[in-house]
């Protein structure tokens, strides 16, 4: 229990690690929106006051139109080129509809002139290139319309420079994600290429210890008859079915060396054993001296890959505690469904002598474990127990089709 709560709680910890950026951005991104809900509300605050100050507008009508010269900044975040023609469009209006006081000679409020600019400005930065031209040249000409005297030109001119440091800004922007994502992609290569190399040194390191000495356990076994007088036909079978053996075991380590040394892509195309290999895998069983007896009752018609994969490593490495454990001991093996799950049971009597010394000083220990963990990696899982008999009973139930069970 113990193991699993310290499990949760590091699974915890990295899912609040990894959402700390996340929710930082977040609350970055909510005082933004505030911010601009708040400026809103105080040039709202500005222009409603003080429109007859600057047009002859109804009471009635005044939080109307101070509403339009205000509010389109609300939406400076969200879509700015909206907010862009809602102002623009007011901006159209109101001089054709709402005369000017004597005393002010500029077609808008003053607040109104900076909520477009405003929104202008957000347009060149985020909205596509053909909106951002649009929306510049409707402005422009707006300005000079409408704009007093030669104070239009000066508008537009003023407008154009806008709409470049806008633009500038968003060229800066886009640049820095890019370099941004040039640098994550490089640092991802990075990574892959680490990976590849220790994958490398793993298959050098099994093609060395393992491999050379599986070879000269093919090459003794093979020559044996030959170097040694007097062999009897039961101890060549024996030597035959030796070097059969290692050579098996030899074509699996080289094709998981082939594996480990490439790149990864070609690792569901390499060729794996599944139950259409466990005969074979039996057979070797029993020209090693074992008894070994197969029931198949109902299996599922359906199998995966790596279901199979599953079940072949298990009853694999079932055999082999087997024959270390308990030798001279018959073994039954029987495969079965129950449900969508895939289920394999090997089951060992007890051993009639002990287990070689040898075998038992190099024994690992790590079977099991490495069964229970190829098992759950596919959803599935696995009980080994001893037996009231004194034998010995590894049960593994795996979900016959991905995502079953």
């Amino acid at each position: 229990m113990s193991k699993t709560n310290r499990a949760l709680k590091k699974v915890a910890n990295e899912a609040a690690v990894a959402a700390a950026p996340r929710l930082k951005r977040m609350s970055s991104s909510l005082w933004v929106d505030v911010f601009i809900v708040f400026v809103t509300g105080v040039l709202f605050a500005v222009a409603w006051p003080t429109l007859q100050v600057t047009h002859h507008v109804p009471a009635g009508v005044q939080p109307v139109i101070a509403g339009l010269a205000a509010l389109p900044l609300l939406l400076i975040r969200a879509n700015p080129a909206l907010g862009w023609a809602i102002s623009a469009a007011g901006a159209l209006v109101i001089p054709l509809v709402f005369e000017r006081t004597d005393d002010y000679d500029f077609p808008w409020q003053v607040v109104h002139v900076m909520v477009i600019m405003a929104l202008l400005l957000a347009v060149s930065m985020r909205s596509p290139l053909a909106v951002v031209g649009v929306s510049w040249m409707a402005t422009a000409l707006l300005f000079l319309a409408n704009a007093p005297g030669q104070d239009g030109r000066g508008w537009a001119v003023g407008l154009t420079a806008l709409v470049l440091f806008g633009l500038l800004i968003r060229w800066l922007v886009l640049s820095r994600r890019e370099l941004a994502r040039q640098e994550e992609v490089n640092e991802v290569e990075r990574a892959r290429r680490a990976i590849l190399e220790e994958k490398a040194r793993i298959a050098r390191d099994l093609h060395d210890v393992v491999a050379h000495h599986m070879s000269l356990v093919v090459v003794q076994a093979q020559s044996a008859p030959y170097r040694i007088e007097d062999v009897s036909p039961a101890a060549q079978a024996e030597f035959e079915s030796i070097g059969a053996t290692a050579r098996d075991a030899l074509n699996e380590i080289r094709g998981m060396l082939g594996v480990l040394r490439s790149d990864g892509q070609l690792a569901e195309d390499a060729p794996m054993p599944g139950l259409d290999r466990i005969d074979e895998l039996v057979e070797g069983s029993r020209r090693a001296g074992m008894q070994v007896q197969v029931d198949r009752i109902g299996m599922p018609e359906r199998l995966s890959d790596s279901a199979g994969l599953t079940m072949y490593r298990i009853l694999q490495e079932s055999l082999s505690n087997a024959a270390r454990h308990a030798p001279g001991a018959p073994v039954r093996v029987t495969l079965g469904r129950d449900g969508g799950l895939a289920t394999l049971a090997v089951v060992n009597a007890p051993p009639v002598g002990a287990a070689p010394s040898a075998v038992a000083d190099h024994a690992g220990g790590h079977g099991i474990t490495g069964m229970r963990d190829r098992a759950s990696s596919v959803g599935g899982s696995l009980t080994a127990q001893p037996r009231p008999d004194g034998g010995f009973e590894v049960l593994a139930r795996v979900p016959a089709v991905p995502g079953i069970g």
